[in-house]
């Protein structure tokens, strides 16, 4: 069985585990109790996006996200197109969990995180979209939260460094990582700015709190995107350069929010009486899909669609599972 409670930033446990480090109001991840068997790492079966559910129609941008059941409670990863349908399933590992997946910009391969033995991340791994050509991104052994290049040529995640995760970025073709921050706080969750200077991410402080921060790349000067006592997390910045994110409120609930990259213009998106996390951007900046369920693990969450004044909202996903950390193909 591999864990399922860990806090997000929502209020409560957040079903499966976005992060593999603190990511929420103080909580701490339960290690996956997972065995790995000759030849987990090999796909079942080839990603079928042109037929099922019209999730390859040249018109469409398919999105692809992590999910779990009760009667499956390892995670894979499954595709679905934006118009609805039913979802395509592109890993089938029966005893290790495959999370956080991020599109390529040309949408040909899918960056993932792969949980092994014991809990232990294996690392970041990227595939092809029709489930073949897996290949271990050098020197992730224990990486999260993977976020492609607008140029396709570089991936940023977070990695420990002794009890905290900091942010790294390194080439896909081994070029050795460089190291972005270097604080006692845990950074998490880069995304990139469409002209791939800057990257936004989520820093958590040992209060609890956590902020969207901002880095300039050529320089690694760092600015604060949102304040020091917001609960903020998972942002994405769209290409029109602006940064979405999930933040616990007044209400006590995760709602999403938008602001602009140099922190004007906070405001909010949703506001029911649930948890709405992992935002990600449309192709075009005019909608968004996130995750929204409750605070129990027993509850399910799903995906749902909204445009980014508010409107529009539409669920994605129907069934008794959990759905969440969706990616919008570029």
């Amino acid at each position: 069985m591999t864990h399922r409670h860990h806090r997000t930033g929502d209020g409560g446990t957040a079903g499966r585990a976005r992060r593999s480090g603190r990511t929420g109001a103080g909580g701490t991840t339960r290690r996956r109790r997972a065995a790995i068997i000759a030849g987990a790492l090999a796909m079942a079966a080839p990603l079928t996006l042109d037929t099922a559910g019209n999730a390859g129609a040249a018109t469409d941008h398919p999105i692809v996200f992590a999910r779990y059941t009760a009667a499956a409670p390892v995670e894979d990863l499954y595709a679905i197109s934006a118009g609805g349908g039913t979802p395509v399933k592109l890993t089938h590992t029966a005893t290790v969990s495959d999370v956080m997946p991020s599109w390529s910009p040309d949408g040909k391969r899918v960056a993932f995180v792969r949980y092994g033995s014991g809990g232990a991340i294996d690392g970041i791994w990227t595939m092809k979209t029709s489930g073949g050509d897996l290949k271990a991104v050098p020197g992730t052994k224990g990486a999260s939260d993977p976020a492609w290049s607008p140029d396709g040529k570089r991936i940023a995640y977070a990695k420990p460094v002794g009890t905290q995760r900091e942010i790294y970025v390194a080439g896909i073709d081994g070029t050795p990582a460089t190291r972005l921050t270097h604080t006692a706080a845990d950074d998490l969750h880069p995304t990139w700015s469409p002209d791939g200077k800057y990257l936004a991410f989520n820093r958590a402080d040992a209060s609890g709190h956590s902020r969207v921060m901002r880095i300039r790349l050529s320089t690694l000067a760092q600015t604060a995107v949102t304040g020091s006592g917001s609960h903020d997390w998972t942002p994405d910045w769209s290409h029109g350069n602006r940064i979405v994110f999930s933040r616990v409120d007044s209400t006590g609930f995760a709602h999403l929010y938008v602001v602009r990259p140099d922190g004007t213009g906070v405001h909010r998106i949703t506001s029911a009486r649930y948890n709405d996390k992992y935002p990600s951007w449309s192709p075009d900046g005019r909608r968004l899909v996130f995750t929204r369920g409750g605070g129990d693990d027993a509850d399910p969450e799903h995906l749902y669609l909204v445009r980014a004044d508010g409107t529009g909202l539409t669920k994605l996903t129907k069934t008794d599972s959990h759905d969440m950390e969706a990616d919008w193909r570029p």
